[in-house]
């Protein structure tokens, strides 16, 4: 695939080198010369030295050959403008990252609309989603995000004392705008339908609004939810610790944030509203001591040093913390605390750059869909609908969905819902699937 990549910081730049061994061909934008110099000794493609926004460059990219381009500056106004000048110029498939705070703005304003981008993402946040995980999910096997963050997949294992046993999906009241899609047993996977009968032991995939979400998983796993969530310490509230902050307050946790500048703790004070923000260095034990971080359920290290963010978590787990989760900007390392730091006390450690490659690679394909996640022999897809297909006018109720398939999201502009049987399917919409490999042709015949 050719792949054109604007901006070769520490997103960029580890994008290029995976994409490189994969084989793509890859050209890179960077106007730090000392930067595309390095990267070029490091992948097999061309570096171009320039402004992702210069006609110039993006000829000398070979923009006309372009396939997929990837916007991945730390500047917001350079990413949107050369994305949405790509867009115009033909290419199929354009990315841009995006700076967390317009990420949040995305419901006020429809910023992949106004400037033709097929997709947005910010790298904060998308570390965030995966610290969050670990703490609102912490029985779930698979968390993934879809629809803008709206709509939530889950698996789930499925109690042997819950109600749910033994009834059909289409007699059990489950919460609106939620949905059973899978249901894995054995070594067998079923997409579901309504005549479903679950079975304690069952492996069952659900999507739905979140906090719909919480309380279909309850019922599955028979949970009895506590009125207090769990207690988490955030170590570090740049931008990394205040999203995650912001998603964990709409969970009901009870969240403190250690900063240790004082003009950015009272900005965190004025932006959260029910975050306990403390003006202190969490990188001195005798500070974790007095704040009693030793009874914390979770301690997450957000800081934007590795080493600190790695110490800071060994001081919390000799405290007595129970679970610490860690920052690692460095994806190889990541990968080696995350198989290795449980002896140590570190549940999971996260990389921005990895977190940032999941993401995109679901767009390194030259089909009209891509795949948002293989689960068993069924797969989630995220297609749109197709001016003038089967689909286009209808109802969800109105088409004959083939067997094996299961709407399970529909973004509609700036409005993203588990789609019920009355809601109006238009060209342009997003949909999302769970789909068995046997109906992919005759779903993909429907809508485009």
């Amino acid at each position: 695939m050719n792949i054109i990549i604007v901006g070769a910081g520490e997103i960029g730049r580890h994008l290029a080198i995976e994409l490189s061994r994969q084989e793509h061909t890859v050209s890179v934008i960077e106007s730090d010369a000392v930067q595309a110099s390095e990267l070029q000794s490091e992948i097999e493609g061309k570096v171009v030295v320039g402004d992702g926004s210069s006609v110039n460059a993006l000829a000398e990219a070979n923009i006309g050959d372009c396939e997929l381009f990837l916007a991945l500056t730390s500047e917001n106004s350079v990413n949107l403008m050369c994305a949405s000048m790509v867009k115009s110029m033909g290419v199929e498939r354009v990315i841009s990252r995006v700076h967390p705070g317009l990420q949040r703005e995305e419901w006020l304003f429809d910023f992949r609309g106004h400037f033709g981008i097929d997709h947005i993402f910010s790298s904060e946040r998308l570390a965030a989603i995966e610290l969050a995980k670990f703490i609102r999910n912490p029985d779930s096997l698979v968390v993934e995000e879809i629809a803008r963050g709206r709509i939530e997949l889950q698996q789930v294992r499925v109690s042997s004392k819950s109600e749910v046993i033994g009834e059909p999906l289409k007699s059990l009241k489950f919460p609106a705008n939620t949905r059973v899609a899978l249901v894995s047993r054995d070594n067998s996977h079923e997409v579901a339908n309504a005549d479903t009968v679950l079975e304690g032991g069952d492996i069952v995939t659900v999507f739905g609004a979140p906090h719909k979400l919480r309380q279909l998983v309850g019922r599955l796993q028979k949970e009895i939810h506590l009125k207090d969530g769990p207690r988490v310490v955030i170590f570090g509230g740049g931008e990394y610790g205040f999203s995650l902050a912001q998603m964990l307050e709409s969970w009901n946790c009870r969240v403190r944030i250690f900063e240790r500048d004082p003009d950015l703790a009272q900005k965190l004070t004025d932006r959260l509203s029910s975050t306990t923000v403390i003006n202190a260095d969490a990188t001195s034990v005798a500070e974790l001591e007095e704040e009693q971080v030793g009874e914390a359920d979770f301690f997450v290290a957000t800081s934007g040093s590795d080493e600190d963010n790695v110490m800071t978590c060994l001081q919390a787990h000799n405290l007595g913390a129970q679970n610490c989760l860690t920052l690692i900007h460095r994806a190889d390392y990541a990968k080696a605390i995350s198989s290795s730091g449980r002896h140590f006390g570190v549940v999971a450690a996260v990389s921005p750059r990895e977190a940032s490659r999941k993401e995109i690679s679901r767009y390194v394909t030259t089909e009209k869909f891509h795949v948002v996640r293989k689960l068993g022999n069924g797969i989630v897809l995220q297609t749109h609908v197709a001016k003038g297909s089967k689909a286009d006018g209808k109802t969800v109720a109105d088409l004959k969905w083939p067997d094996g398939c299961v709407l399970v999201g529909l973004l509609k502009g700036l409005q993203a819902i588990v789609p019920g049987a009355d809601a109006t399917l238009e060209a342009g919409d997003q949909i999302f699937v769970m789909i068995a490999n046997k109906a992919e042709k005759k779903f993909l015949k429907l809508v485009h």
